[in-house]
């Protein structure tokens, strides 16, 4: 364990990039032969929107990342946060208590509030609009909500009292796991459902892309399942029943162009507030 988190502290750039495009990659050629639904679309084009808001995503946090270190650094001299209160535990223990504390906070609030605050929910509906839910969805994010859930995982390692290597292996947790969830794989329902009581699975996470309400607002978790459990949001759905998109904004050509989805946080429509009828 020392060793992964010596390595993570220091952790070039190249190898996070190689993290990056690698996970895609990898995940994008698993998708051709073990895909959930067989999608009818060009795959390359409907990449095209998703892979320019993970480059806008890779730019805001490359630009902030010295706020992450610095606030490490600041707790680390300061002996603040969770880590700093807690009796003395061995380093796994405290490795796993550190990133299941970023995950709360980096991850699963921020995709709470993001559904429960109107302007908010504006700003994140450019990853639930998206049509064919694949691994490149999973950094589909407007540069507005980069920029929240960095402020997000700010926090976290403020109250978490994190150092800079467990949050770095945090964010290569994070990342693996939601190209992973997010990716148009199959895994035998008996796995899937096994797996999902401790880690989001790709069944669990692709219920929370269901167009419609109860579903829409359920299962927010990103690496740890534990947090949905605890808290109530979890919810169970047939995968053989999903569509994806989002009811008040199923424009599917606009939800494809670069242009429409940057201004898609200005739109006048409002969220549902009522659960809809039972899914046929």
């Amino acid at each position: 364990m020392e060793t992964i988190i010596a390595y993570f502290e220091t952790i070039p750039s190249l190898h996070r990039s190689i993290l990056l495009v690698g996970g895609l990659s990898f995940f994008w050629i698993l998708e051709g032969t073990f895909f959930l639904v067989p999608f009818r679309y060009k795959k390359w084009k409907h990449a095209i929107p998703n892979l320019f808001f993970t480059l806008t995503t890779v730019l805001i946090n490359f630009i902030l990342a010295f706020l992450l270190l610095n606030t490490s650094d600041w707790v680390q001299d300061n002996q603040f946060g969770i880590l700093h209160w807690i009796p003395s535990v061995p380093l796994w223990a405290e490795v796993l208590i550190g990133v299941l504390f970023l995950d709360l906070i980096g991850a699963y609030a921020p995709h709470w509030v993001e559904h429960k605050i109107k302007p908010l929910w504006m700003i994140h509906l450019v990853h639930h609009s998206d049509h064919h839910v694949d691994t490149t969805t999973a950094n589909r994010h407007h540069p507005l909500e980069s920029i929240i859930r960095f402020v997000f995982t700010l926090f976290g390692v403020f109250l978490v009292g994190a150092p800079i290597g467990i949050v770095m292996l945090y964010q290569s947790l994070s990342l693996v796991a939601t190209q992973f969830t997010h990716a148009n794989i199959k895994l035998p329902k008996k796995v899937d459902h096994y797996m999902s009581f401790v880690l989001v699975s790709p069944d669990m996470h692709k219920t929370h892309h269901h167009y419609r309400l109860p579903y829409t607002d359920s299962n927010y978790g990103n690496i740890f399942s534990l947090w949905d459990r605890l808290f109530g949001t979890y919810l169970p759905f047939d995968r053989e029943k999903l569509v994806y998109g989002v009811d008040v904004f199923f424009d599917e050509e606009a939800n494809g162009k670069i242009r429409t989805l940057l201004k898609q946080p200005l739109q006048t429509y409002s969220k549902p507030t009522l659960t809809p009828k039972k899914e046929l």
